[in-house]
């Protein structure tokens, strides 16, 4: 009689098949017995040879290109602090004057400092307008010295500085400086390995490793001029404070690009840095050491990126293009008005180059200078056109005048009227200040997530239906007409003027109705 239970026998029957399966698999070689790790796994020899290979390359770069980028340290002069209390205040018999009164106070220094990379043997140096400037981004620092890599100092002169591009060319005295080799950034592609090279946190000559991102990043508002290029290279490569104005470089050891901003909620890396185009920094350099400024051609237009909205009301099947917002200056000589074009259109090519969004078309008009012709092709509420542009000068930074702050003007107490766009319309006050329209609706309140929602903001103003049947708005009752003239799901195009400190702007605003 057997004392084993009947469960028991079943699980070491179980158990015996399995060990008896495993031996016999084990002399079939069809296993191997061991520990966890599995040693076929391990990386083959030509493996470790192309890491190794990639990791020397990094270190070939880096020993070429970095003998050329130098530190930039500027200093500024601020306004003196209030003087204190003399030291000899309480020393002082009665009747005898201070000894400190009347003499002037001494200016405080502003230290800042940044990167930059030599370009010629003669020390013509390529860097980032912010780093050599005052405070007003627009005016020289007061002293630039500029250290190269084997700790020499070099008092710097800058030759010229760009705002709208970011770009400053300086100069150092000396002769057979090492220089930087110039790639191609409209050869690169995004996910080919690049090189941060600069001088970040304070820490001279710092190297760091990533991938081009993206390219042809715009980023409004970075440079606060309404002629600024944002045609820019993405990195995910360490940039910090301090590596502004040095060298983004490819697996070649060409410069890129020039390391410029970062995306940040810190102030600090967080994975986004960006960079201005090589090609385009020289052409600046180019232009300024040859004229001592920088002249480049404009269409004159506000632009923005096209929307889905925007395309539909275009004509267009796919998303793509620049919209044109408004001419500026708005009068009969501006380049593209005097043209043809119009305020609405979309701008699908120029130069026969296809615009897909704002750097490209931004690309495409620097490489023409002032009075040059450029071709410029624009789809019109569904018919394509085409235009022969001239192009005007861009004003000097000190011509400019850019405020982006909206003007306190309190909204009308009128009874608004609701529309089925989602905007509450008011009619205009009385006392409306100079530079803003005399007429039109005012906009009084958007719906939350209608669909003028994120498009339009109170105190806008329509001035202008584009599209359907362009008519003037001088009331409104005739915003309220235009739009219930339009079926749900329509479309209509809209110029608005946004109040500004500085007077304003106008902006096209493309919206489906009733949705």
């Amino acid at each position: 009689m057997s004392f084993i239970p009947k469960r028991a026998r079943w699980v070491l029957g179980i158990s015996a098949a399995f060990a008896a399966g495993l031996i016999f698999a084990s002399s079939m070689n069809w296993t191997r017995l061991g520990f966890a790790q599995n040693n076929d796994n391990k990386p083959s020899a030509s493996d470790v040879k192309s890491l190794a290979d990639a990791s020397n390359a990094f270190v070939s770069i880096a020993d070429h290109v970095t003998p050329a980028v130098v530190s930039i340290k500027v200093d500024n002069k601020t306004q003196a602090a209030p003087r204190g209390r003399s030291p000899f205040g309480d020393m002082l018999p009665p009747g005898f004057e201070d000894p400190m009164q009347g003499f002037p106070q001494r200016p405080q220094i502003q230290e800042s400092s940044g990167s930059g990379f030599i370009v010629s043997k003669d020390g013509y140096i390529l860097t980032n307008n912010h780093v050599v400037t005052g405070p007003d981004r627009k005016t020289p620092a007061d002293r630039i010295t500029v250290r190269t890599m084997d700790q020499r100092e070099y008092t710097a002169r800058v030759i010229g500085n760009d705002p709208t591009t970011d770009i400053a060319v300086i100069k150092i005295e000396g002769k057979d400086f090492p220089t930087i080799n110039i790639g191609d950034d409209a050869k690169m592609k995004v996910g080919e390995w690049v090189l941060a090279i600069g001088n970040p946190l304070g820490l001279d000559f710092t190297v760091t490793a990533g991938i081009i991102s993206a390219k042809g990043r715009s980023l409004p508002g970075l440079l606060g001029n309404q002629y600024s290029i944002t045609d820019l290279i993405q990195t995910d490569a360490a940039i910090n404070p301090g590596n502004s104005g040095g060298p983004l470089v490819n697996a070649r050891g060409e410069v890129i690009g020039i390391n410029t901003a970062i995306a940040s909620q810190t102030g600090y890396y967080s994975g986004y840095g960006f960079a201005v185009p090589i090609t385009l920094a020289t052409r600046v350099m180019d232009q300024i050491i040859k004229h001592g400024k920088v002249r480049f051609g404009v269409l004159g237009v506000a632009i923005n990126e096209v929307d889905a909205d925007a395309a539909a009301v275009a004509g267009l099947k796919q998303i793509r293009g620049v919209l044109i917002q408004a001419f500026q200056p708005d009068n009969s000589e501006n380049p593209a008005k005097k043209a043809g074009l119009q305020v609405g259109d979309v701008i699908v090519t120029a130069d026969d180059k296809p615009v897909d969004r704002v750097s490209a078309l931004q690309r495409t008009v620097r490489n023409f200078a002032p009075g040059e012709t450029v071709k410029i092709e624009v789809m019109r509420y569904g018919t394509p056109k085409s235009f022969s542009v001239k192009l005007g000068e861009a004003p000097s930074a000190s011509q400019e005048v850019a405020s982006s702050r909206p003007a306190n003007r309190a909204p009308s107490s009128n009874t608004p009227v609701n529309t089925k766009i989602g905007v509450t319309f008011a009619p205009l006050p009385a006392n409306v200040p100079a530079g803003f329209p005399k007429q039109g609706a005012l906009v009084q309140d958007v719906e939350a997530l209608g669909p003028a929602y994120g498009k339009m903001v109170p105190r806008d103003i329509v001035i202008e239906v584009l599209h359907p049947n362009g008519r003037p708005i001088k009331s409104v009752a005739d915003i309220q007409n235009a739009i219930n003239s339009i079926r749900d799901g329509e479309y209509i195009s809209l110029k608005i003027f946004r109040g500004t400190e500085g007077g304003g702007t106008t902006a096209v605003v493309n919206l489906r109705v009733g949705q």
